[in-house]
């Protein structure tokens, strides 16, 4: 008698893809919702991304509306502005400076102002960004936040997506979850941004710029929030596992970031700004949009070493 076949399995047959409800908490746990006395929020999801209005960002920042501005960021993870008309690169400087000092990536273009990087994309430079990733974890201090703001955008197309990590952490099971507490990854740029380089420019870069190590989960430098803190680019490996172990694990953790329940998505308008949490969230660049010309500046704030 012949043996039954075996049901075939899906590729993705993995924990992570699970139906029903997740746990989507907006704050960190015990953090009463914020009160906002100059600022109006319309959340886009009920636990990531909202966007403000009641602020010209054109105008003078003071302590106030800065604070409120820290606190929106820390609750949303990512916010967004429109029609902030005559937004001049000092203003993009100024609204960096209510988080901190600008920080540059070293491999992006450099405008004409000191710390704004001018992101262009047409029919001659095509977007590379569409992989989920945070922002210079590559770094030993990688950047706490960055504000993007839209000089130009394509009629359709282009949007951008955001994933909260501190999401992804949470729904991981209490197994994983064992799994990786006090693991380190080490994080580097050979892999992504090396691919387009000589040996030559490849060892000059990495004078300064050695792969660095950070835990696998983080806690939020501000709110003390656990949050998954590995990326497809930039995440190399888990420090003590096996190269089997670490496919396995590895390509688990980064595929938490592709769950559309974590997510928040913004379309793109000119004189758009937003402003995410560069630790709690990491983002996607959707590149829909060849050969149409979109071009973007945006400023990274400096971070600091994670724990």
């Amino acid at each position: 008698m012949a043996t039954p076949a075996t049901t075939p399995q899906p590729v993705l047959d993995k924990p992570l893809l699970h139906y029903g409800r997740r746990v989507l908490e907006r704050t960190a746990p015990g953090l009463p919702p914020a009160e906002y006395r100059l600022l109006h929020v319309a959340p886009l999801t009920p636990h990531i991304g909202a966007e403000i209005s009641g602020a010209d960002l054109t105008g003078r920042i003071g302590e106030e509306l800065a604070a409120e501005l820290r606190q929106a960021l820390l609750e949303w993870k990512v916010i967004f502005f429109r029609d902030q008309r005559d937004f001049t690169p000092e203003h993009h400087l100024a609204l960096a400076g209510v988080w901190g000092a600008p920080e540059a990536n070293p491999f992006f273009p450099r405008s004409e102002t000191v710390g704004v990087s001018r992101l262009a994309k047409d029919a001659t430079a095509v977007g590379q960004e569409n992989i989920w990733h945070s922002d210079h974890s590559f770094m030993a201090a990688p950047a706490q936040g960055s504000v993007l703001r839209a000089v130009e955008v394509p009629p359709a197309g282009g949007d951008t997506m955001w994933a909260d990590m501190g999401a992804a952490y949470d729904n991981l099971s209490e197994e994983t979850k064992a799994r990786i507490e006090g693991l380190t990854a080490v994080h580097d740029w050979v892999p992504s941004w090396g691919s387009v380089m000589t040996e030559e420019q490849i060892a000059r870069f990495r004078q300064s710029l050695p792969p660095v190590e950070h835990p696998v989960v983080v806690r939020h430098p501000r709110t003390g929030r656990k949050l998954l803190y590995v990326n497809e680019p930039f995440t190399t490996h888990i420090v003590g596992l096996s190269e089997e172990e670490n496919r396995e694990l590895l390509d688990a953790l980064v595929l938490q970031a592709r769950i559309p329940e974590y997510q928040v998505r913004f379309r793109w308008q000119p004189d758009s700004i937003a402003i995410w949490d560069n630790i709690a969230v990491q983002h996607y660049a959707i590149s829909d949009y060849y050969p149409q010309r979109r071009v973007m500046e945006r400023i990274a704030v400096a971070g600091v070493p994670l724990s």
